[in-house]
């Protein structure tokens, strides 16, 4: 497998994979805004998929390049699963060691295999050995009381003995008990430094970066010292700000969109998707946040989630929406 490209430009800027956000009407709608990001599936457990569930990770062409990220700690089912994937035409496959909600938590995946790191080698070797495309691993630098500098690198090196060379590492540890997974986006401080030194430790390992990173300016800093990139919850909280990573990290010379001109693309794709037979609600809930920052937001918002569930909702709904921006 040492011919595969474990690191493609995409990666450098990546839009982090969250349950119940980043479905295949998001990614829609990221990709229009963003030529060049990678971008990742909602986590889909590896048993489903064994089980037969393989309309879970149906997506549409333009959607690419993608990754799908798979959550299980069987390697035989995640064999499966990441072959289904590479079948599909994903980009590539991503192990998820990282999550701390309590569905991977009674599963026995997602950061409960960080106390087993030799679980999580021998579930990626299974699943690089069922593809020709990259396999991944997304992970945090400690869990619970393991979190010591000498842990992060224990579990690091494991993974990367295993042969895995792109490893996305959030830089909190996840706390299983007590806190629940949107504290535990937060309230874990911030290691970047930690991050860095793995890097350090490993230059053949592509390393991607996440937590806590909401601005373009941040991202460059830590593409000083890390491969890549990924933001999560910023780009719920301000979607637009992807339409200027092609210009920013990419080096696109197209003009940047205003919000106006996405707002309008956005109604028109909201169209198409409810003639596929799509409710608006399931897309029009990522363009809440379009116009953060700027006057007139808070009466777009109300007008959007007072609008969108209607019978018969479209993308008439986004364009009237607009309208309240420009009465305020």
């Amino acid at each position: 497998m040492g011919d595969i490209n474990y690191f493609s430009g995409a990666d450098r800027f990546s839009v982090a994979p969250m349950i119940d956000v980043t479905d295949s009407t998001f990614r829609r709608m990221a990709r229009a805004l963003c030529k060049e990001c990678m971008l990742y599936t909602e986590m889909i457990a590896a048993d489903a998929l064994y089980h037969g569930r393989d309309f879970l990770i149906d997506y549409k062409d333009e959607e690419l390049p993608c990754t799908l990220q798979l959550g299980g700690s069987d390697p035989k089912k995640l064999a499966v699963a990441a072959k289904m994937g590479f079948e599909r035409g994903y980009s590539a496959i991503n192990l998820n060691a990282g999550c701390p909600s309590d569905k991977v938590q009674s599963g026995n995946f997602g950061a409960v295999l960080m106390k087993t790191p030799e679980v999580i080698a021998s579930c990626y070797k299974a699943m690089q050995e069922s593809v020709s495309i990259p396999v991944t691993v997304k992970t945090r630098i400690g869990v619970d009381d393991e979190d010591s500098f000498e842990f992060t690198c224990r579990l690091i090196d494991t993974i990367y003995e295993a042969g895995c060379r792109h490893i996305i590492v959030h830089a909190r540890k996840a706390w299983l008990n007590g806190l629940s997974p949107k504290e535990n986006r937060s309230i874990p401080p911030l290691d970047y430094g930690r991050v860095y030194a793995m890097k350090q430790r490993h230059s053949d390992l592509r390393i991607t970066i996440n937590g806590g990173i909401l601005t373009l300016d941040e991202c460059q800093e830590h593409l000083k010292y890390v491969d890549g990139v990924m933001l999560g919850r910023a780009i719920i909280d301000n979607p637009y700000l992807l339409c200027s990573v092609d210009s920013t990290l990419y080096g696109h010379k197209d003009e940047i969109k205003s919000r106006e001109q996405v707002l309008y693309e956005m109604a028109d794709m909201a169209d198409a998707l409810v003639s596929e037979g799509i409710a608006l609600h399931h897309f029009a809930r990522h363009l809440l946040g379009l116009f953060n920052g700027i006057n007139g937001a808070r009466a777009y918002r109300r007008y959007l989630s007072e609008h969108i569930t209607k019978k018969g909702a479209d993308g008439n709904v986004l364009r009237e929406a607009f309208l309240k921006i420009n009465n305020v």
